[in-house]
C-alpha cells in the first residue's frame, strides 16, 4: 500500500512528539512524582527543521481544560474524560486527533485493540497524574525553551500484555497481513512492541521513549500505568472483536473426518487384512496337503496288504490297455463349441483367400492404409499441461476458465535462489560485497530489452500503485539503492528493517516479508543460507500481444541469468532460478532427448524379430552341412513386413482419430509404437510357428491350404487377445483426463487394426514368403536362385533337418512343463504366488500420489536445483482464493453470509470459517486469514476514517446518516447505494491518510454488474501453509475444497477454491476410484470375452485371476520402487493389463483347445485329464510366448534404462521391467499350474481331426512327437 509505511513512521513521531515532555538533561527533571501533577505540557518547538513538534517539560499541576478543549478529548477520548483535569492543551489535543486518525484505518477492525491504543496515547497525553508513570530523563533547550528529548514510561505488566495480546492478531485486510506489522514493527511479545513505539528512528519517533520493567528500587516514587484495559474476546460487545481478529472469539471448527485413517498397529487395515487372510489360507493348504499325505500313505499300505491277501495280477486286458491308450488321452477332449468352430472355418476361409490372391491382399491393405493415414493432415500434438491432464468438464478446469475469465490469469513469477552452499556446509549468504554485486545484477535487469520488441520489465511487471514494479528482494529494504547501504552499519539496518517492515518500504510501498525474502534462517536473517528474489509480471491471455511480450520479456531474462550463474559460481555461490516459461520448454527438452532412446529400444525390438523370425527353420545342422540353406531359409524379410504391418497399423491409428480431431499427446507418440510392437510381434511369432508346424504335418496341400490350416488354428486364439485388448483399452475412452482418453482410443485403434492386418496383409506376405521358399530362391533378393540349397519341396519347403525342435522347446517339454506340473510343485507355486498376490495387495496404500515436476525434466536441467532450492528454503506457500458466484451482496442477508468483522456476521460466514481453518494449518494448510473485500469497504464508510470515504464537501460520507454507522450492520448500504458507495471505493487509491482504499488491493477481486445490481464474481484470498512434497500439494486441494463446500453450504451459493497449482492436481481426487474402476472393467471384458472365445467360464476365470494378480505384482512393485500413482502409471496400468492378456490367452486357448497328437505323447502314467492339457499347452505355445513377447520386451525395456529422463526412468522403465517379469512368471508358472488344477473343461480343436492328418503327423513330427523320448516319460521321476 502507497506510502503506508511511511504515513505510520510520521503517525509515530507525531503521537510521541505529543506524549513526552522534560527540560532538563538531569534524570530528576520530574522532580514530584504524585497524583494530580504532570511530568510534559504543551510544544516548544521543533529540534530541525523538517522535525515534529516536542513536548515541553512541565511539573506542575494539572488543569481544567476549557470547555472546547474538554469537548475535542471526550470526542476523541470518550466520556472518562469528562469531569477531569488535564495535563495537556488545545494544539496537544488537535496534534492528537491527527495522528490518531491516521492509525485508526489499521486498528479499528477491532475495537479492543482501537480501545486499548487510543487509551494508551490519551492517557500519556493527558492524564492529570502524569508524574507517576511518566518521568523526563532528557532534554535540549532551544532559545528559552527546553525539548524533551528522551523520556521513561512505565507501563505495567499486565496492560503491555494484555494490550499486545488484543492487537497481535488483528489483521489489515488490504495486505491481508497483520496489523501488528505497522503499529509494531511486526514484534513477538509486548516489550518489542512498546520498544517499537518508543525507539527514535528517522520518519519514526522524535525522542526516545524508554519502556523500563515497573521496579520500585529504580523508580520509588513511581506507580505504573495500570488504565483499564479491554482483551479481545471481552464479553463486552462494545468491544469485543471478530474472530478474524482474534482468537478467542473463534468457535470450535468442525472436525474432519477425512483426515482420519484406519491402522492397526503400524499397517493399514486393508495390509493387515490381506496378510491374515493369507495366513489362514497357508495354513488351511498345510492341513490339505498333510492330510492328502496321510491319506495316501494309508491308502498305500491298504492296497499292499490286500495284494498280499488276494494275490492280485493285472489282467492281459489291463496291459493292452497301457499299450493302446497314454494315459492322458483318457479324459481327451470330446466335443465341439460352436464358436470355435465357426472362428476356425472362418479364419481358414480368411487365410486360404489372402493366400491364395495375396497382391490383391497387399495393396489392398496398403491402399486402406494410405486412406486412413490421410487423417496425417490434421495432426497435431497437444503440448499444453493444462489441456493434457485435467478433462475440459472438470470442476478444475471449469474453474480456472471461469477466474481467468472474470479476474484475469494470475501473475507470473520470474524467481531466483542465491545459495551459498558451494563449500563442505552451507554458510551465511549475505556479506558487503554479494549486496553490491547482487544490486548490479537486479540493476541490468530493470534494464533488460529482448531481443524481439525492445521489451523491458517496466512494461510488463505488476504494478499495484504508480509506476513501481513489485520486486520481492533483500534490496527492497534499501528502495533498490545501494548507495543507501551502509558498508559499517548495513547488518544492523538489515535486521532493523527485518524487525520492522514498515519502516523499509521498497518502491513499491508494500511491506517486505522476510519469509519471502531469507532462507534456511537460523537465528538472525544474517545466518541465511539463501536469498531469494522474485519479480512479479502481469500475465495475459494465450495469444494476445501482451502475453507475446512477456514471454519474450521471459527468454531474456533466462538467458542472462544463465550467464549470472557462472558469475555466482566464481563468488563462491549457487544460482538457480525459474522462469513462467521455463518448465514447458524444458518439458519439450525432455522429450527430444527421450526420442533417441524410444527409438533405439523400437530398433532392437524390429531386429531380434526380423532375425529370431529364420531361426524356427534355420538348425545348426542344417547349416553347417549345407551354409546356402541359410540363404533360403532366413526369413528377415518375413520379419521386416511384420514390424512394418506394426507401423502401419500405429499410422492408421494416427490418422484415424486425426481426422477425428483427437489429437496426438506425447505419451501415445512414445508408448503406442512399444504397445503394438508387443502385441503384433507375438502374434507373428504364433502364425509363423504354426505354419511350420502344418509344413511338416500337411505338406501335401497347396501353400493357400496350409495357410488356411495355419490361420484357422492361431486365428482364434489371435482374435481372443486382440479383441480382449481392444475392449479394455476402449474402457479408457470414457475417462474425461485427455491424455487418458485420446491415448485409449488411439491403443484400441492401431491393436484393432494391427489384428486385422496381420490375419490380412501378413498372412498374404506368408504365402509369397513361402512361394520364394520352395523356389530356392534367396531371402532379401528373391530373384536369384540358390541353386546349391538343399531342395525343399519335399518337406512343405522346410529343407531337410526342419523336423528339429529348438533348445527352448525341447527344454519346455522334456524338463519345464513337467517339473511345474509336478504335484509337490504345485503346492508350492501356488503357496509362493498367492504370497506375493497378498504381498502386492498390502502394498497397496504404500503407493504415494503425484507426479514430482523434478521427474518430469532432464537430470541435467538448470530447473532441478531451483525445485530443489524451492522445496528447502522458500518458507510460505502459494495463494488460495476462495470464489463466490453470483451473489447478491446489496442484501443484508449476503453480506452477513461474507463479513467477519462485524457483531451481526454469521458465525459460518466465509470469513469465519476461513479464519477457524486457519487455526488449524495442519489440516486445513491455511496459513493466513482471507483479505475480506466486504469488511475493508465498509471500514473505508467508517466517518471515524475521516480521509476515507468523504462528500464533495470533504466531510465523512456516514458523518450524519441515520441509522449511523455501526458494528451491527444496520446503517450499511443496500441496493443501489450498495453500489454507488462500492463503485467509488474501488477506484480510490491507498494513500497515507486512508490506508483502506480498495484501487490496490481489490480492484481485480469484484465483478460489478450494475444493470442487475449483482456481483456476478469477487474472491477472497489467503495462502497456503509452506508446501514441500506432493502429498502436501494433494492434501492442500483437498482441504480447501472440503472448506469450500462448507462455506458454499452455509452461504448458499456456489463457492470454490483456486489457486495456481489447483488445476494439475484436481485428477488425484479420483484418480484411485478412477484406477480401480478402469482396471476393474478391463478385467471384467477380458472375463466376458475369454468366456465367449473359449466357452468356458472357469478358465476365463483363471486367466482374469492371472491377470488381476499380475497387476496386483505391478502395483506392489511400485510401491517399492518409489512409482507413484499419475496419469502416467495410469495409462502404464491400462497397458499393463493389455499385455497381461496377451502373454495368458495363447495359453489359456491352447489349453482349451488342446492338441490331439500332442496330447497324445504326453509323458505316461503322469499326467491326464487337466495335467494332460495344461502340459500340451506348454508344449504347442510356451516357447513361442517366451520368443515373442517375453524377450522382445526385455530387450525392448533393457534399452529405456540408458535414459537420461527420470520420468522415461521411474515411470517406464520401472513399470514396464515389472509387467515383463510378473507377467511373464504368472503366464508361464502359475497360469499352467491353476489350469491343471481348476481349468474348465475342453474343446476338441477342429485342425486336429482327421486320420491322415494324424498319420502323416506320426510320421513327420518324430522330432516333436516322436519314439525317442517315449520311454524316458514311462518313469515318473
Amino acid at each position: 500500500m502507497k506510502c503506508l509505511g511511511r504515513g505510520w513512521r510520521v503517525l509515530t513521531a507525531g503521537l510521541l512528539s505529543i506524549l513526552v515532555g522534560s527540560a532538563l538533561a538531569d534524570p530528576d527533571l520530574t522532580t514530584k512524582h504524585e497524583k494530580g501533577r504532570c511530568a510534559i505540557r504543551g510544544h516548544c518547538g521543533k529540534q530541525g527543521f523538517f522535525g515534529s513538534d516536542l513536548p515541553c517539560p512541565d511539573n506542575g499541576l494539572a488543569e481544567k481544560p476549557d470547555k472546547e478543549t474538554k469537548k475535542k478529548l471526550v470526542d476523541i477520548c470518550g466520556n472518562k474524560w469528562s469531569d477531569s483535569d488535564v495535563c495537556c492543551n488545545e494544539e496537544q489535543i488537535d496534534a492528537l486527533q491527527s495522528n490518531l486518525n491516521k492509525a485508526t484505518p489499521i486498528i479499528n477492525a477491532c475495537p479492543a485493540c482501537k480501545e486499548n491504543f487510543y487509551n494508551l496515547f490519551c492517557t500519556f497525553t493527558c492524564s492529570p497524574d502524569q508524574s507517576l508513570f511518566i518521568n523526563v530523563t532528557a532534554t535540549v533547550p532551544k532559545g528559552t525553551k527546553d525539548l524533551v528529548t528522551e523520556v521513561d514510561h512505565l507501563v505495567s505488566n499486565e496492560y503491555g500484555s494484555e494490550f499486545y495480546s488484543s492487537c497481535k492478531d488483528v489483521k489489515f485486510g488490504a495486505t491481508n497481513g497483520n496489523a501488528m506489522d505497522f503499529i509494531g514493527g511486526g514484534a513477538k511479545n509486548f516489550t518489542q512492541f512498546l520498544k517499537f513505539l518508543g525507539d527514535k528512528k528517522l520518519l519514526g519517533s522524535p525522542f526516545q521513549m524508554n519502556f523500563p520493567r515497573p521496579n520500585r528500587t529504580e523508580f520509588p516514587d513511581m506507580v505504573p500505568m495500570n488504565k483499564t484495559v479491554y482483551p479481545c474476546n471481552t464479553t463486552e460487545e462494545k468491544y469485543r472483536c471478530a474472530c478474524l481478529d482474534c482468537g478467542g472469539s473463534c468457535a470450535k471448527p468442525l472436525d474432519v473426518p477425512e483426515a482420519k485413517q484406519c491402522y492397526v498397529g503400524l499397517l493399514p487395515c486393508l495390509s493387515f487384512a490381506v496378510i491374515i487372510v493369507y495366513s489362514v489360507f497357508l495354513g488351511l493348504l498345510c492341513v490339505a496337503v498333510a492330510g492328502h499325505v496321510a491319506y495316501q500313505r494309508h491308502s498305500k499300505h491298504k492296497n499292499e496288504r490286500l495284494r498280499l491277501l488276494q494275490d492280485i495280477e493285472p489282467s492281459d486286458d489291463e496291459d493292452e490297455g497301457d499299450i493302446v491308450h497314454n494315459v492322458g488321452m483318457l479324459d481327451r477332449p470330446t466335443k465341439h463349441y460352436f464358436v470355435n468352430t465357426w472362428c476356425d472355418r472362418s479364419f481358414s476361409r480368411l487365410g486360404y483367400v489372402c493366400a491364395r490372391f495375396p497382391i490383391i491382399t497387399i495393396m489392398t491393405s496398403i491402399l486402406i492404409v494410405v486412406l486412413m493415414s490421410l487423417g496425417w493432415i490434421r495432426f497435431q500434438v497437444e503440448r499444453d499441461p493444462v489441456r493434457l491432464w485435467v478433462a475440459p468438464d472438470s470442476a478444475a478446469a471449469q474453474e480456472k476458465t471461469f477466474f481467468d475469465e472474470k479476474f484475469g490469469p494470475f501473475f507470473r513469477a520470474e524467481q531466483v535462489f542465491l545459495v551459498n552452499d558451494t563449500g563442505k556446509e552451507p554458510g551465511p549468504v549475505l556479506s558487503y560485497d554479494t549486496l553490491r554485486w547482487w544490486f548490479d545484477v537486479e540493476s541490468v535487469v530493470q534494464r533488460l530489452k529482448s531481443l524481439d520488441g525492445g521489451v523491458t520489465l517496466d512494461d510488463v511487471c505488476f504494478k499495484p500503485v504508480g509506476d513501481a514494479c513489485v520486486v520481492q528482494s533483500v534490496s527492497g529494504y534499501f528502495e533498490g539503492d545501494f548507495s543507501r547501504v551502509d558498508p559499517h552499519g548495513w547488518k544492523d539496518d538489515l535486521v532493523d528493517c527485518v524487525d520492522n517492515p514498515s519502516s523499509c518500504l521498497p518502491t513499491f510501498q508494500q511491506p517486505l516479508d522476510p519469509s519471502l525474502l531469507f532462507g534456511g534462517v537460523n537465528k538472525s536473517v544474517l545466518d541465511a543460507e539463501a536469498l531469494i528474489i522474485t519479480w512479479v509480471v502481469n500475465n495475459h491471455p494465450e495469444g494476445t500481444p501482451e502475453f507475446g511480450r512477456a514471454m519474450a520479456w521471459e527468454e531474456s531474462l533466462k538467458n542472462y541469468l544463465l550467464v549470472v550463474q557462472d558469475e555466482a559460481q566464481e563468488r563462491g555461490l549457487r544460482l538457480s532460478f525459474n522462469t513462467e516459461e521455463s518448465l514447458e520448454q524444458e518439458l519439450n527438452k525432455s522429450t527430444n532427448t527421450d526420442a533417441k532412446i524410444v527409438v533405439v529400444s523400437y530398433v532392437i525390438m524390429f531386429l531380434y524379430a526380423s532375425l529370431s523370425l529364420g531361426s524356427t527353420t534355420l538348425t545348426t545342422r542344417s547349416i553347417l552341412r549345407n551354409p546356402a540353406n541359410a540363404l533360403v531359409q532366413s526369413k528377415f524379410m518375413l520379419g521386416v513386413a511384420g514390424i512394418l504391418i506394426v507401423l502401419m497399423s500405429v499410422s492408421a491409428s494416427v490418422g484415424l482419430f486425426s481426422a477425428a480431431g483427437v489429437k496426438v499427446t506425447l505419451i501415445i507418440a512414445e508408448v503406442i509404437p512399444f504397445l503394438v510392437l508387443a502385441v503384433g510381434v507375438d502374434n507373428i511369432f504364433l502364425i509363423v510357428h504354426e505354419f511350420e508346424r502344418v509344413n511338416i504335418s500337411h505338406p501335401e496341400g497347396s501353400i493357400p491350404e496350409r495357410v488356411a490350416r495355419a490361420l484357422g488354428r492361431m486365428g482364434p486364439s489371435i482374435l481372443l487377445s486382440a479383441t480382449t485388448e481392444t475392449v479394455a483399452f476402449a474402457l479408457g475412452c470414457a475417462v474425461g483426463m485427455p491424455a487418458v482418453r485420446n491415448f485409449a482410443a488411439y491403443a484400441a485403434g492401431a491393436v484393432f487394426i494391427n489384428a486385422i492386418l496381420q490375419v490380412t496383409m501378413f498372412v498374404a506376405v506368408l504365402a509369397l514368403n513361402q512361394y520364394r521358399v520352395e523356389n530356392n530362391r534367396a531371402d532379401c533378393f528373391p530373384c536369384v536362385r540358390v541353386r546349391r540349397a538343399d531342395s525343399s519341396y519335399l518337406n512343405g519347403g522346410m529343407g531337410h533337418g526342419a523336423g528339429e525342435e529348438g533348445g527352448l522347446q525341447r527344454f519346455i517339454r522334456k524338463t519345464y512343463a513337467p517339473a511345474i506340473l509336478g504335484k509337490k510343485a504345485k503346492v508350492g507355486i501356488i503357496a509362493v504366488f498367492f504370497g506375493i498376490f497378498t504381498a502386492g495387495l498390502a502394498l497397496f496404500p504404500k503407493v504415494e500420489l503425484g507426479l514430482d515436476q523434478r521427474v518430469a525434466i532432464p537430470s541435467d536441467s538448470y530447473l532441478i536445483p531451483y525445485f530443489n532450492d524451492l522445496y528447502d528454503y522458500f518458507d510460505a506457500g502459494p495463494p488460495v482464493y476462495f470464489v463466490t458466484k453470483e451473489l447478491n451482496v446489496t442484501r443484508r442477508e449476503a453480506q452477513q453470509e461474507l463479513c467477519g468483522r462485524f457483531a451481526t456476521c454469521r458465525q459460518d460466514s466465509l470469513a469465519n470459517i476461513v479464519e477457524m481453518e486457519r487455526k488449524r494449518p495442519e489440516i486445513s494448510y491455511i496459513a493466513t486469514s482471507a483479505a475480506n473485500w466486504l469488511d475493508d469497504f465498509f471500514y473505508w464508510l467508517n466517518p471515524e476514517n475521516t480521509k476515507c470515504c468523504v462528500d464533495e464537501h470533504g466531510a465523512p460520507c456516514f458523518a450524519n446518516r441515520d441509522p449511523p454507522w455501526n458494528f451491527t450492520l444496520s446503517g450499511m448500504p443496500e441496493g443501489q447505494e450498495f453500489f454507488q458507495y462500492l463503485t467509488r471505493w474501488i477506484e480510490a487509491p491507498t494513500t497515507e491518510d486512508c490506508p483502506l482504499g480498495g484501487a490496490a488491493a481489490y480492484s481485480n477481486a469484484i465483478v460489478l454488474d450494475e444493470t442487475h445490481l449483482t456481483i456476478p464474481a469477487s474472491h477472497f484470498r489467503t495462502s497456503h501453509t509452506p508446501l514441500r512434497s506432493q502429498k502436501d500439494f494433494i492434501s492442500a486441494y483437498k482441504a480447501a475444497r472440503r472448506i469450500a463446500n462448507e462455506i458454499s453450504k452455509d452461504v448458499g451459493t456456489e463457492v470454490f477454491p483456486y489457486s495456481k497449482f489447483y488445476v494439475f492436481f484436481d485428477q488425484y481426487t479420483t484418480i484411485v476410484r478412477l484406477a480401480a474402476a478402469l482396471i476393474g472393467s478391463a478385467l471384467a471384458a477380458t472375463l466376458v470375452v475369454t468366456t465367449i472365445l473359449l466357452g468356458s467360464l472357469q478358465t476365463a476365470l483363471v486367466v482374469t485371476l492371472v491377470v488381476a494378480m499380475t497387476v496386483s505384482a505391478i502395483i506392489g512393485s511400485m510401491a517399492i520402487l518409489g512409482v507413484s500413482l499419475n496419469a502416467l502409471t495410469l495409462v502404464n496400468l491400462i497397458i499393463c493389463v493389455g499385455i497381461s492378456v496377451e502373454f495368458t490367452a495363447h495359453i489359456a486357448r491352447a489349453y482349451t483347445f488342446p492338441s490331439r497328437v500332442t496330447m497324445e505323447k504326453a509323458p505316461r502314467q503322469r499326467f491326464r485329464g487337466r495335467d494332460a492339457r495344461s502340459w500340451a499347452s506348454m508344449v504347442n505355445v510356451a516357447a513361442s510366448v517366451v520368443s515373442g513377447i517375453m524377450v522382445t520386451k526385455v530387450l525392448g525395456v533393457g534399452v529405456l534404462a540408458f535414459t537420461r529422463s527420470k520420468i522415461f526412468e521411474i515411470y517406464y522403465f520401472r513399470v514396464w521391467l515389472s509387467l515383463v517379469i510378473w507377467a511373464s512368471t504368472h503366464s508361464l508358472i502359475l497360469l499352467p499350474v491353476l489350469l491343471s488344477l481348476v481349468g474348465g473343461r475342453g474343446y476338441v480343436d477342429p485342425e486336429s481331426e482327421g486320420g491322415l492328418e494324424q498319420d502323416l503327423r506320426s510320421r513327420q513330427y518324430p522330432a516333436l512327437l516322436g519314439g525317442d523320448d517315449e520311454e524316458e516319460y514311462d518313469s515318473d521321476d
